[in-house]
C-alpha cells in the first residue's frame, strides 16, 4: 500500500477517555478485565489470586504481557479511567494493593536491569555524560533512511499509548517540588499542554497526526496490538510519578527524555517527508525539534540541576530515574527497530 491509495481516514470521533478494555493477555489481565466489565468487587479474589500467581511464573517481569497490561490498566484508573468502571475505583483499596504488589516486582526488575549512574560532577554535567554514553540502536534512524509505510504506521501506533496522554505522568511530580525545579518543571509542562492554546496541545498535536496518517486517534486504539515493551515503557513514567519516593527518578527520566529528543525528532521529520506523509503527520516532530531544543537545556540545568541543589538526597534516585529512560525505552525502540531490520511486524497483530 502507497499513500497515494486512497486509505480512509479515520472518523474524528471524540477522543476523550475512559478508554475501552483491551482483550486480557494472560490469567491476571483475564481476571482483572473480567472485574471491571462487570464492576463488581466480589471477582477481586480472583485478581489478588490470579497477580500472586503470575508473579510466581513470570521469569521477566519487564516483558511479561500480562502483568504489565495489568499494571497499565490500574494505573489507568489515575488516568482517564477505564469504559464503565466507576470513578471511585481509583482509591479502592484492593485494586491498590494488588497494584502494589505488581509495582515491588517492577522495582525489583528495574534495579535487576537499569544501570546505577554514580555521580562524579554535577548533576547537569552527569547527565550530559550518561546520554552521551547511550548508544541503543534508535528507531528514529531507521525510520529517516529505510522505513516503509506500514512500519512508520506501527511506530505511530505504537507511540499512541504514551503520547495521546504525553506529559501527563510527569504532572504528578509538580507538588511534590519546589523552587527552581518546580518552576522548571512547570515551564515544561506549560509548552507540553500547548502555551494556552488547546490545538497545540502536544498530545493533540499526536492526535491529529494519527488521523492524517490514516489511524485511530482515540485513546487505546491499539491497546491489542502493543508489545508489552509499550506498556513497560509507560508503566515507568506513572510508577514513578505516582510515587513521591520516586519524584527525583520522575525529573531524571524526563531529563533524559528531553535530552535526547531533538535529534531523534528530526530524524523522524526527515523519514516521514521522505515517504510523502501529510504536513500533518510531520507537525508533530517538527514542534519537537523546536520545543526540545529549549527544553533540553531547561530539563538539565534548571530542574534536575535544582532538584540536585535542594535535595541533594535525591541524586542517586534522580540519575537512576535517566538511567532507567534511556535503558526501558531503548529496549522498546531497539526491539521495535530489530523486528523491522527482519522484516517483520513489531505489533502482535496487523492494524486494521
Amino acid at each position: 500500500m502507497t499513500l497515494t491509495d486512497a486509505r480512509t481516514p479515520v472518523e474524528h470521533l471524540d477522543p476523550m477517555r475512559p478508554m475501552a478494555t483491551p482483550s486480557p493477555r494472560g490469567p491476571l489481565s483475564a481476571a482483572l478485565i473480567r472485574l471491571m466489565q462487570h464492576t463488581r468487587l466480589a471477582g477481586l479474589d480472583l485478581v489478588e489470586a490470579s497477580a500472586t500467581g503470575a508473579l510466581t511464573r513470570t521469569r521477566e517481569v519487564l516483558d511479561d504481557d500480562d502483568i504489565q497490561l495489568a499494571l497499565f490498566l490500574l494505573y489507568e484508573l489515575q488516568y482517564g479511567g477505564v469504559e464503565g468502571v466507576p470513578d471511585a475505583w481509583e482509591w479502592e483499596p484492593r485494586l491498590l494493593k494488588v497494584r502494589l504488589d505488581l509495582e515491588r516486582a517492577f522495582e525489583l526488575a528495574l534495579r535487576r536491569t537499569v544501570p546505577q549512574p554514580i555521580a562524579t560532577r554535577g548533576v547537569p554535567e552527569a547527565l550530559v555524560e550518561l546520554v552521551s554514553r547511550d548508544d541503543a540502536p534508535g528507531l528514529s534512524a531507521w525510520v529517516e533512511t529505510d522505513a516503509t509505510e506500514p512500519q512508520v504506521r506501527e511506530m505511530l501506533a505504537c507511540r499512541s499509548i504514551s503520547t495521546l496522554k504525553e506529559a501527563d505522568p510527569y504532572s504528578w511530580a509538580i507538588p511534590r517540588l519546589h523552587g527552581r525545579a518546580k518552576v522548571a518543571l512547570v515551564e515544561i509542562q506549560a509548552d507540553e499542554y500547548g502555551g494556552g492554546r488547546p490545538e497545540r496541545q502536544h498530545a493533540e498535536l499526536f492526535a491529529a497526526a494519527l488521523r492524517a496518517a490514516g489511524l485511530d486517534d482515540r485513546y487505546g486504539a491499539y491497546a491489542d496490538h502493543v508489545p508489552a515493551r509499550v506498556y513497560t515503557s509507560i508503566n515507568l513514567i506513572s510508577f514513578f510519578g505516582l510515587h513521591r519516593r520516586w519524584r527525583g527518578a520522575a525529573v531524571g527520566h524526563l531529563a533524559a527524555y528531553e535530552m535526547t529528543s531533538t535529534q531523534p525528532c528530526r530524524a523522524y521529520a526527515r523519514g516521514l517527508r521522505r515517504l510523502g506523509f501529510a504536513d500533518d503527520v510531520v507537525e508533530y516532530f517538527d514542534e519537537h525539534v523546536e520545543a526540545d531544543a529549549v527544553h533540553e537545556q531547561l530539563a538539565a540545568r534548571d530542574l534536575a540541576g535544582g532538584l540536585a541543589e535542594t535535595e541533594p538526597g535525591l541524586v542517586d534516585d534522580l540519575l537512576f530515574g535517566a538511567s532507567a529512560c534511556l535503558t526501558v525505552d531503548g529496549r522498546l525502540w531497539g526491539g521495535v527497530r530489530a523486528a523491522f531490520e527482519r522484516g517483520e511486524s513489531a505489533l502482535r497483530m496487523p492494524l486494521p
